[in-house]
């Protein structure tokens, strides 16, 4: 219910916006956060830097689940021949193997998820300077990120993404 009272106060101070830009003459823009985060060269980068970063980990953990599971299969088939005690040996050990994967698989998810929040802050920080910066070069009043509708002339995203994929001056 809460979400329905926050989009409907956000579409009535659109409304008296729009009612306001026409009594006024004010410049508006609009950049899609979605757009900046797939196509900006910073944002691949990031992508591309994490993949480098995580996929020894992925391989490792994708390889340990394939031994995992062909053990399993393994046992499942040599099971009924087995001796009681090695069977029950077997059964514990595969579970503390399979407990170990999802274990250190939840914490590779989870160190992912920490370093993919880090270098799209980064993006999304760069990309908030750089609207900031057209914004008071081009002397727009307002700009807003992701709308439901916006007339294409307003559309700046381009201008965000060309002002990202210039080399940061260091």
């Amino acid at each position: 219910m809460n979400h329905y009272v926050r989009r409907l106060a956000v579409v009535l101070t659109a409304g008296f916006l729009c009612l306001s830009v026409q009594a006024q003459d004010i410049k508006i823009g609009f950049v899609s956060t979605d757009r900046v985060l797939k196509e900006a060269a910073a944002a691949k980068a990031a992508q591309t830097k994490l993949e480098q970063e995580f996929s020894k980990r992925e391989k490792d953990l994708t390889d340990m689940g394939a031994g995992i599971k062909s053990a399993a299969d393994n046992f499942e088939r040599e099971a009924p021949t087995l001796p009681e005690a090695q069977r029950v040996t077997r059964q514990k050990q595969l579970l503390d193997q399979d407990r170990d994967f999802q274990r250190k698989r939840r914490e590779f998810q989870e160190d992912l998820n920490a370093r993919k929040n880090e270098e799209l802050q980064q993006v999304i920080q760069r990309a908030n300077k750089a609207i900031k910066d057209i914004a008071v070069a081009e002397k727009y009043d307002i700009i807003f990120q992701d709308a439901v509708y916006v007339n294409p002339k307003h559309d700046m995203t381009d201008k965000v993404i060309k002002a990202l994929n210039v080399p940061a001056a260091k």
